[in-house]
């Protein structure tokens, strides 16, 4: 009997690992600036904008912007202090341009628009690693570092010889759900 439950729960630790993986990835859509959309005068400064939201890895954003009236120009740190248009790393000129965070860190986006970028037409964006929190990071110029998961203490260890409970059991299934769901953050 008690073989066969702790396969049950083996097999759900491993059901919750494999789940937790699909769920946990970040997929949500943002449209920069809101209602106002990627403007010279938004209602909102962009980057108070970033700041009140939670950006994490496969998050994608959206500059909506009449076609053909405004581009949005992901560039380096430099480049964003500078507003230098000269050379950036991806141009976004469709209208209702898509960027997609392909991993942790510190984005840069400036107007391709005439002086819009002096202006103050320029966005920078925390992403966030799996394992950190808005309150470990800040808007900062450089790129957000992940942060080390805290580890929980482990079960003891049973008395040799003696076979685990079933008490045993839903300690250790509950803890390593906590872990799992932990990490999933």
């Amino acid at each position: 009997m008690e073989f066969l439950l702790s396969q049950i729960c083996f097999f759900l630790i491993f059901l919750r690992f494999i789940t937790c993986g699909s769920f946990c990835e970040a997929n949500h859509t943002f449209y920069v600036g809101g209602e106002s959309g990627w403007v010279l005068n938004p209602s909102e400064p962009y980057n108070h904008w970033a700041e009140r939201n939670h950006f994490q890895v496969n998050d994608t954003i959206v500059f909506k912007y009449k076609l053909g009236s405004n581009s949005a120009l992901f560039v380096y740190k430099e480049d964003y202090y500078n507003c230098n248009k000269e050379d950036p790393i991806v141009i976004l000129e469709h209208g209702d341009s898509r960027f997609t965070f392909d991993g942790p860190g510190t984005f840069s986006f400036i107007s391709g628009h005439k002086d819009n970028c002096e202006k103050g037409q320029k966005l920078m964006i925390v992403v966030l690693s799996p394992n950190q929190t808005k309150a470990q990071t800040s808007l900062s110029p450089t790129p957000a570092e992940s942060i080390d998961p805290v580890l929980l203490p482990a079960p003891a260890p049973a008395k040799s010889g003696a076979p685990l409970g079933f008490v045993s059991w839903s300690f250790s299934i509950t803890l390593m759900m906590i872990i799992a769901t932990y990490l999933c953050i």
